[in-house]
């Protein structure tokens, strides 16, 4: 990772990027979605503030977890004065994402659990594939009981 002085205090989109590990073109996507912002030079050329760094990290490990960018923007405009997220910030946050994420993990399990016992199988019959059917959905529908029918 390439080192920034300390006496820089304002980093172009290449020096963000390098620093941060995250392509040019996703640092711009996050830029339209609000998630960091630069000035323009006179020139036109972006400059991020050093705690972009912050905020990208943030971003990256909420990412990882599963979080979606609209709810890490969400979380984000909660912050007052659009300040950098700390630890007590990502506590917080990853406290409330903790929920959502445990009922996904739930979710795939069971998908998971289901294709162990589908493997092989080649059914897709409506009144018994947990996958093509999952809790019995089209049993209400009637119908003959098979989607290749």
């Amino acid at each position: 990772m390439p080192q920034i002085s300390r006496q820089v205090h304002e980093l172009t989109v290449g020096q963000l990027s390098a620093r941060s590990g995250v392509a040019v073109s996703a640092l711009h996507f996050y830029e339209s979605k609000g998630l960091i912002t630069s000035r323009r030079t006179a020139g036109n050329q972006r400059r991020y503030t050093r705690d972009a760094l912050r905020r990208v990290a943030f971003i990256r490990a909420s990412q990882r977890v599963g979080i979606p960018l609209a709810t890490i923007a969400e979380a984000l405009a909660t912050l007052p004065d659009g300040r950098t997220p700390n630890r007590a910030d990502w506590a917080r946050l990853s406290e409330d994402w903790r929920t959502e994420l445990e009922q996904r993990i739930a979710q795939l399990t069971k998908l998971r659990d289901h294709l162990d016992n589908c493997i092989g199988c080649g059914c897709l019959s409506l009144d018994a594939c947990a996958l093509s059917n999952p809790d019995d959905r089209f049993g209400t529908l009637g119908g003959s009981g098979s989607l290749l029918t």
